[in-house]
């Protein structure tokens, strides 16, 4: 599996991330939900440039006109509930893409102890297309992997793109085992750790929280 990391060419992803990640201007939801639609917008961006285009051939009010555009059937896939917002990001720049949607959340048996449960499912067919799942935090990777494994039920993408806004070095690592070698990780940032309780650190705390309330 291929990995880019956007935290080693500093961009204006570099002031997003600051602001997700600081207890002064994080706890503000609907700046914090913005600046997860930035990061998915930037990535957009980044991931279109992998595509394959095709040429088509339009008319001015001036004149005819040669254009290209992109070949690729694009399906956004994301992960509930902090993956919205990063979702909708991608969908302002694929305003055409299909879209598909997995719950994946973790059923704690103990107090650092829980399995990854996929619960609700809901996706087009997936055969021939290019797949962009989005989840902005990889703790262990395990929810974007069994997410993934979930998918596949749907069919069977020509092209796969995993997106996170932060990953720790173990998710990394445990993606690059269990996802198809062709596949490619953009990640906004890799911290080096998880702690007890599988929070990414630093990272940012809980995103779903930040961006839509604390669960009970």
């Amino acid at each position: 599996m291929k990995v880019y990391n956007f935290d080693e060419t500093p961009s204006l992803m570099s002031r997003y991330l600051l602001e997700m990640r600081d207890v002064d201007t994080q706890h503000d939801p609907l700046r914090f939900r913005r600046n997860l639609e930035r990061a998915g917008e930037i990535m957009a961006y980044e991931i279109s440039k992998t595509f394959d285009y095709k040429e088509v051939h339009i008319t001015t009010p001036l004149a005819p006109c040669r254009c290209l555009t992109p070949a690729d059937n694009v399906v956004l896939g994301t992960i509930f509930r902090a993956g919205v917002p990063f979702h909708q990001g991608f969908l302002s720049f694929f305003d055409r893409a299909q879209n598909a949607f997995v719950s994946a959340y973790r059923k704690y048996k103990e107090k650092e102890n829980f399995d990854i449960l996929i619960e609700y499912l809901a996706s087009p067919c997936l055969d021939g297309k290019t797949l962009i799942l989005c989840d902005p935090m990889l703790a262990t990777g395990a929810s974007m992997e069994l997410s993934y494994r979930a998918l596949l039920t749907k069919g069977t993408p020509a092209r796969v793109h995993l997106a996170s806004v932060i990953a720790s070095r173990q998710a990394v690592d445990y993606l690059q085992k269990t996802m198809p070698e062709d596949a490619t990780l953009w990640v906004g940032v890799i911290d080096d750790t998880i702690n007890a309780h599988s929070y990414i650190v630093p990272g940012l705390g809980d995103a779903g929280d930040l961006a839509y309330g604390v669960k009970e």
